[in-house]
């Protein structure tokens, strides 16, 4: 009996084994070793062609003037990735300039974008003791061996954005926040009204001082003593529009923007539109030319049309007939149909300052201390 028991268990357990067997998958061969999967190679990364400085007088993230000078780099990076990009932000004054770019020479930069006003003078000092390393200066004026500057031709651009406040106000009082009297802030301003008076000869541009390029709290008592004298269109020229735009629009005022296209942002109901530095492709040509040691040194100004400045989307309560003009007077101001300061054009005080048939040339503009008839302030 316990024979036949140990039988059975043992016959049991070998039929187990043989349907195991049976079910399993058939082996591979073993006349071939396995084939290795081959180790993914680390992308090349591309040899510094050039070291490159910038540096901004505010916070790159402003909305406004440094955070467009900034997205220029990024694009400039983008379209040559060979590109060793240093950038450093917050650097408003001279001394800080000047250190901020010693540190820059000394991580072995060849080529400096300084993007603010008082850049300038540490730059060209700069440039005179390094004669191998080159200069860009955003808006300035003086040139040299190895400095220039660069800029949009801003001026056309304002008499547009003028014209677009003049169809779209019931009061007939724009607002203009301004940081400083200086010279190209009052031809802008002054462009400005021009633009307005081409469409409304009623009109009046009321200018607010600040005394500072990014101050949020003069900006927005500036922006509401505005408002408070009957303004309902606003604009400015000071490093972030953003305090201004967003005050405007908490008061149900119309804004139009200027510096980067982001400031649209913080008017969503009451924004008309405006105008945003888009000098990417200019940076892009400036380093590209270092690279290729053919630089020199020109006073580079460009225009809308040449993809230097960018019309931003118009509001939502923006009529049509408003676009249209916008976009109508933008295309003569190209063609030359329009020249914003042809004279005869004469100061506050009724005194003719271009005389007739005469224009004002880049020199004047960036110097100008008087205003248009129907521009409320000071313009020193």
């Amino acid at each position: 009996m316990q024979r036949r028991l140990l039988y059975t268990l043992v016959t049991t357990a070998l039929c187990a084994v043989f349907m195991l067997t049976a079910c399993a998958p058939a082996a591979t061969p073993t006349s071939a070793p396995p084939t290795a999967v081959p180790a993914t190679a680390a992308p090349a990364v591309a040899a510094t062609c050039l070291t490159v400085g910038a540096l901004y007088g505010g916070p790159m993230n402003d909305a406004g003037y440094n955070q467009a000078m900034h997205e220029s780099m990024v694009v400039m990076a983008k379209n040559i990735p060979c590109v060793k990009l240093i950038e450093a932000e917050n650097v408003p004054d001279e001394a800080g300039a000047k250190t901020t770019m010693q540190n820059m020479l000394g991580q072995g930069a060849k080529l400096i974008f300084a993007t603010a006003s008082n850049h300038q003078n540490p730059a060209v000092e700069l440039a005179k003791a390094n004669p191998d390393v080159k200069f860009e200066i955003a808006g300035g004026w003086l040139m040299g061996d190895n400095y220039a500057n660069y800029y949009a031709d801003v001026p056309d651009s304002w008499y547009a954005m003028g014209a677009a406040a003049g169809m779209m106000t019931k009061s007939n009082k724009l607002g203009f926040v301004a940081a400083f009297p200086i010279g190209w802030t009052v031809t802008f301003i002054n462009s400005f009204e021009l633009g307005a008076k081409s469409v409304n000869p009623q009109i009046q541009t009321i200018v607010a001082y600040s005394f500072a390029w990014g101050d949020h709290a003069k900006e927005a008592d500036a922006t509401n003593s505005l408002i408070n004298q009957g303004v309902d269109v606003i604009t400015m020229h000071v490093d972030s529009p953003s305090t201004v735009i967003s005050t405007a629009e908490s008061r149900g005022v119309y804004s139009i923007g200027f510096q980067d296209l982001a400031a649209q942002q913080f008017a969503p109901q009451f924004w008309i539109t405006g105008t945003g530095f888009t000098l990417g492709g200019k940076v892009t040509f400036l380093t590209q030319s270092v690279i290729d040691k053919t630089w020199k040194p020109i006073f580079l100004r460009c225009k809308m049309s040449e993809g230097c400045m960018a019309l931003a989307p118009f509001g939502p309560k923006v009529p049509q007939t408003v676009q249209d003009n916008v976009k109508q007077t933008l295309s003569a101001l190209d063609s030359g149909e329009i020249v914003v300061f042809k004279g005869p054009i004469k100061d506050q005080a009724g005194n003719v300052k271009v005389a007739d048939g005469a224009t004002l040339s880049e020199n004047d503009m960036g110097s100008l201390d008087w205003f248009v008839p129907g521009v409320v302030g000071q313009p020193k």
